[in-house]
């Protein structure tokens, strides 16, 4: 039997292993084409086994007027802010940003109107709690300075809205609850 060179070895066992790479890929790329497992079946949830349940929430519209309304109390007296009105999830729904508003109000009136929702009181009430508790500031999201004002519906919180850009907490206040009086109109 005649020995094959070292050279015509090393080319002929290069040429075996991309033969066998190139069969490996093309092992993995056909898995990888291949369709995927059939979806778990949908489980449907029925109302009449009570396991969902109902909320309501304001409409963008209904958010809009409100909003609108604790700007429009606000521009009356000359001041300058932002409102906000968040859901009752805490997202936020509407924001508007008054006429030379700064640039921290957009921001706290979110957290306001989070706040507010969240406890379903008014902020100025939930100053008040903070001799008690102060550690509540320390929540995320939440802001305990006056300005924001929930909006509930059949005494449950279905929304907050948040007013923040006037001098003082109270002013903030008094436009959030203009943006509340809005909604029984």
């Amino acid at each position: 039997m005649k020995q094959i060179s070292k050279r015509a070895r090393v080319l002929t066992g290069g040429a075996a292993l991309v033969a066998l790479g190139a069969g490996a890929f093309g092992a993995v790329s056909a898995n990888a084409a291949a369709p995927a497992a059939a979806p778990a079946a949908v489980v449907k949830a029925d109302a009449k086994n009570k396991n969902t349940t109902t909320s309501t929430h304001l409409t963008i519209d209904a958010a809009t007027k409100a909003a609108q309304a604790a700007l429009d109390a606000a521009e009356k007296e000359n001041q300058r802010v932002s409102v906000a009105v968040v859901d009752r999830n805490g997202n936020t729904i509407v924001t508007l940003r008054g006429d030379g508003a700064g640039p921290q109000s957009y921001e706290s009136a979110e957290k306001k109107a989070y706040t507010a929702v969240s406890w379903n009181a008014p902020t100025t009430e939930l100053v008040k709690r903070l001799e008690q508790a102060p550690n509540l500031k320390d929540i995320p999201g939440t802001l305990f300075l006056g300005g924001g004002a929930p909006v509930t519906s059949k005494n449950a919180p279905i929304a907050g809205i948040g007013v923040a850009g006037a001098p003082s907490g109270d002013l903030d206040q008094k436009f959030a609850q203009a943006g509340v009086a809005a909604l029984a109109k």
